[in-house]
């Protein structure tokens, strides 16, 4: 048998290395499999030869388009102090900790060690003390693992996906943060909007007694007007106490979104109607919701399931390890570093799987059912993120339309109502007619102030369904060190 000369063995090797090499599993992409419209179907539709809405709208700091002091001070309180912030932080660090620890499995491990002994044999003979001994050393040892099929690495591209998936969790977290800290100053401000018209509504009804009852004096009404009056007073003056209610439980939930204690919440005063209703571009695409974080975060944690499956399927193979051991030893201090006392001692270990009882196929098994998994958690957040887009678009639309219309509708109650009341005065016109002219009134003014409530709420959803400004790059990149780079993606692929 002859054989091959060194080039062409070593030519052999090599390639039967890279042969092996391209049988490692690889990382499947993660890719959510759906296909996207172009535009909002409840958004309107751009002017022909009009401008693309830019990518990075809306702003980050979206709340500042409704020009509300208020509102920009406790948002940034809330991103200061929100302890949910500072949980999700926390778990930043944890998974960059992580990342590093299984980014060491790549690299070898070296051990050192120092020892120093002093022994006593017995003696036979009576009367005589035992022999001693001293023993001096100094050991270096290193081991390495090849990761021929690529499991430690694919161990580290799921390390580096989790981390970049608790970067996303920051950004959810701060998303509804920042959408219940607008929802509860909106609340706040139309329950205090509110309960300025209930106690105004009151007076009027008050007032309304007032003349009922001197005109009883006058014998031109009735016990029976002056009773149905004091109902309506008693209703007006009822219906304050669950509106001061709403305003103070909505301060008390600011308090715990800002991290302050909630007594201690002071929610300055400002008019609803002084707030403005940012405009919504036309045109707006739907690849904006790519920078959602929950979005982002489903497609982290979808990858780091590919990884894992990937892992799994490398732990089927054999495993290849290479120690080594040297250092010097001796029976004194002076004699450590004399030829004679070196020691060393080179291996290397081929492990396989051979009888597991198919606990390693069950782990592959199990880790692509995760992946199968987390595949449909992505398609569902990406269209639960449309879904929430579209009915965010559809409220702020119909919102908009509907304060107009109420506050119409008051123009004409109180038009009708001081004419009402004029009347009422002079004696023209029966209890009942300013009665139901007097509930329309205050009926209108209520409604408004709902819908102006309803309507900043539906503007504040809006931007936190389109990520509020968040991007991909606002995650803090992955750490580097141990390979490629963070995630991002695409929801179309």
């Amino acid at each position: 048998m002859t054989l091959a000369p060194p080039p062409m063995r070593r030519r052999v090797a090599l390639a039967s290395l890279a042969l092996a090499a391209g049988c490692a599993p690889r990382i499947e992409p993660a890719a959510s499999g759906l296909r996207l419209p172009s535009l909002f179907s409840r958004a309107a539709p751009p002017a022909p030869g009009a401008a693309e809405v830019p990518m990075q709208w809306p702003d980050a700091a979206w709340w500042q388009a409704f020009g509300a002091p208020p509102l920009d001070a406790l948002m940034r309180a809330a991103m200061a102090g929100n302890l949910d912030l500072a949980a999700a932080n926390a778990r930043v660090r944890q998974a960059d900790a992580q990342l590093r620890i299984s980014g060491a499995a790549l690299l070898p491990s070296v051990d050192g060690d120092l020892s120093a002994g002093r022994s006593r044999s017995g003696n036979r003979n009576p009367g005589s003390a035992g022999r001693g001994a001293n023993s001096f050393g100094a050991t270096l040892s290193a081991s390495y693992e090849v990761d021929f099929w690529g499991r430690n690495q694919a161990a580290v591209e799921a390390a580096r996906s989790s981390a970049q998936a608790a970067r996303y969790a920051v950004g959810v977290t701060a998303l509804s943060t920042q959408a219940a800290v607008a929802n509860a100053l909106f609340s706040v401000i139309g329950a205090r909007e509110q309960l300025e018209i209930q106690r105004g509504n009151l007076e009027v009804a008050t007032r309304n007694l007032g003349i009922l009852r001197s005109r009883i004096a006058a014998g031109t009404a009735t016990g029976l007007d002056v009773a149905q009056q004091e109902t309506v007073v008693a209703q007006q003056r009822a219906a304050i106490p669950p509106l001061q209610q709403s305003a103070e439980q909505n301060a008390l939930a600011l308090g715990t979104l800002t991290g302050t204690i909630p007594g201690e919440m002071v929610v300055q005063s400002l008019r609803i109607g002084a707030i403005r209703v940012p405009e919504v571009p036309v045109g707006l695409p739907s690849e904006v919701l790519a920078r959602r974080p929950d979005v982002q975060l489903a497609e982290a944690n979808l990858a780091t399931a590919n990884a894992n499956v990937a892992a799994a399927r490398a732990a089927l193979f054999p495993t290849i390890a290479l120690t080594g051991r040297g250092g010097v030893s001796a029976t004194a201090l002076d004699l450590l570093l004399r030829p004679g006392s070196t020691l060393y001692s080179l291996a290397a270990g081929v492990t396989a799987p051979i009888f597991d009882g198919g606990a390693l196929r069950a782990q592959v098994d199990q880790f692509r059912a995760r992946r199968e998994e987390l595949l449909a958690s992505y398609q569902q957040a990406i269209l639960a993120a449309l879904e929430d887009t579209e009915a965010s678009l559809s409220a702020l639309r119909w919102t908009t339309e509907l304060v107009e219309l109420q506050r119409v509708r008051v123009e004409a109650a109180q038009r009708a109502y001081d004419i009402a009341e004029a009347q009422l005065r002079a004696g023209t016109v029966d209890l009942l007619t300013v009665l139901n002219v007097q509930t329309s009134l205050f009926s209108a003014r209520t409604a408004l102030a709902q819908a102006q409530t309803s309507r900043l709420q539906a503007a504040s959803a809006l931007f936190t369904a389109l990520g509020g400004g968040w991007a991909v790059e606002d995650a803090a990149a992955a750490p580097s060190g141990w390979g490629g780079p963070a995630a991002g993606g695409s929801l179309s692929r």
